[in-house]
């Protein structure tokens, strides 16, 4: 990218702070972190992002891949466990499928 070319990352991080609401945005941002392997960052918009949206199902799943992938276990578990719940409350047997298995590949 040139010095004027914001990159993905910056476009994103200017959506979420002009839309600080919209949830679709905050998981993109945290998604694009973890594709430039900036984990703490990733961490930090799954935080936000689950704080303000709980039934943001996805965020749960992704999150607790990465908290695995780091080898944060327990965090992982926990994650999973509470996106399980959350794709329940939406009604959503296909993530919490996804979930439970990620979830058993950590026991």
């Amino acid at each position: 990218m040139s010095a004027n070319t914001p990159s993905r990352r910056e476009k994103l991080q200017a959506f979420v702070r002009d839309h600080p609401a919209d949830a679709f945005a905050r998981y993109g941002l945290a998604m694009e972190c973890v594709r430039e392997g900036d984990a703490e960052a990733a961490i930090a918009e799954f935080r936000q992002l689950l704080a303000a949206h709980p039934d943001y199902v996805a965020g749960y799943f992704h999150y607790g891949q990465l908290l695995a992938k780091l080898g944060r276990e327990d965090q992982a578990r926990e994650t999973l466990r509470a996106g399980i719940q959350a794709a329940q409350r939406q009604g959503d047997a296909h993530a919490a499928g996804e979930m439970s298995a990620a979830l058993d590949a950590l026991v």
